[in-house]
């Protein structure tokens, strides 16, 4: 797809013939998000407890120094310790740069499966909170030997993709795990500085891999370099949903016009957006927060008031869950709802909200409704929002157009 004169590739997650979640790049570039590199720190800024460290060329990093504790070392020191100037250590990128901000490091390496987490800092064996006991039970049987083995140099997060996997692919993936925990962060270690240790799968593998299994129901590129890396990868880590796969050919329609990817794009860039009711949200991205206000529109009459903003704000809620996802809206997000007497009805606003955000693979959590009625809730920082990946398509369409 051509965005602004720029060859770029789009992944769209849709449901309901809706766009839910949009991540693109120029083709020419690459992300560097979940990358692991050997650095060296090169000061430290105990006033913003954070190390400075770089990790190849033209490659710097921010780095919490409670980080200390989990760092794997090239020079044969252990962690727990105080980092110190000139220190080479193994590190992940954690979250991309964003608006002139160095991107996030973190020593606590990250290898993530359909099924399984593994990692360097928690040593303990965990369960995602969205699973159940009896869905966590065939994963504890199969985890027996990892829970007992107390020497163990990793921990292990069982994801909700879990409660489909068959025990093949679990006991494969959890193999598949630790030769790469083995081959990165033990051998790693003897790398040369600045070394990129490991590759994060692209973002298309990141979306096929993260997508709740029980959601899926198809697969479509219209790459064949692209069909061929997601067949392969289904047929080591996902074979039951091979069938989905396939490859779109349809000269005189393109695939990201068939999915309105245009549409999407320009839906991002637009503030206002209408409500099927009549109603319309207001989107600002301020430095310190995301601002949402709900309006009621071409709502006026006062007969049945209440339950008219009841269901203007239900409809509000689930619009704004995806909306977050579509645009990768993080951090503070203030929501000005309509306010409405009832409180019951602020109750059952506030709960529809957190289960439309329980959807989100991004950990978004719903905090609270203040005095004055507007809602607070959080979206963990990963990856930039799509206005910021849009104005480096825009530039990186500029440098092309000028040779």
């Amino acid at each position: 797809m051509n965005i602004k004169g720029c060859p770029c590739r789009v992944c769209a997650v849709m449901e309901e013939q809706k766009v839910l979640e949009l991540r693109l790049e120029p083709a020419e570039q690459k992300s560097i998000l979940g990358n692991i590199y050997v650095g060296q720190v090169e000061n430290l800024a105990s006033n913003i407890r954070a190390a400075f460290v770089r990790f190849g060329d033209g490659k710097k990093g921010y780095l919490p120094l409670s980080e200390g504790e989990n760092a794997i070392f090239t020079s044969g020191r252990k962690g727990g310790v105080s980092l110190r100037p000139g220190d080479e250590l193994l590190v992940q990128v954690s979250r991309d740069a964003m608006k002139g901000k160095l991107a996030a490091l973190t020593t606590n390496l990250n290898f993530t499966g359909k099924y399984l987490v593994l990692t360097t800092g928690n040593k303990k064996i965990g369960f995602s909170a969205k699973l159940s006991r009896e869905e966590t039970a065939p994963a504890r049987k199969w985890l027996t030997s990892e829970m007992e083995d107390h020497e163990r140099g990793y921990g292990l997060i069982v994801r909700t993709n879990a409660a489909d996997a068959p025990k093949e692919e679990f006991l494969y993936e959890l193999e598949y795990l630790k030769k790469l925990y083995q081959k990165v962060a033990v051998t790693g270690r003897n790398r040369t500085c600045y070394s990129l240790l490991y590759e994060a799968e692209p973002f298309y593998l990141a979306a096929v891999r993260d997508i709740y299994s029980r959601d899926l129901e198809e697969i479509v590129t219209d790459i064949p370099e692209i069909y061929q890396r997601i067949s392969e990868y289904l047929v080591d880590f996902m074979p039951q949903e091979q069938e989905k796969l396939r490859l779109y050919n349809d000269s005189l329609l393109p695939l990201y016009k068939l999915c309105r990817l245009e549409t999407a794009l320009e839906e991002i860039r637009r503030e206002k957006i209408w409500l099927n009711s009549g109603g319309f949200l207001v989107i600002q991205q301020t430095e310190a927060f995301v601002s949402i206000d709900v309006n009621s529109g071409k709502y006026t009459a006062k007969k049945k008031a209440e339950e008219t903003y009841r269901k203007i704000n239900l409809e509000a809620a689930r619009e704004i869950a995806r909306q977050l996802r579509l645009r990768n809206l993080s951090g503070i997000i203030l929501i000005d709802f309509i306010n409405m007497e009832n409180p019951d009805h602020r109750d059952e606003l506030f709960h529809v909200l957190q289960k439309y955000l329980r959807r989100d693979p991004v950990k978004s959590r719903a905090v609270d409704i203040t005095p004055l009625h507007i809602l607070e809730m959080t979206r963990k920082k990963i990856r930039r929002p799509v206005t910021e990946e849009l104005v480096e398509v825009e530039k990186h369409a500029a440098l092309l157009q000028n040779g």
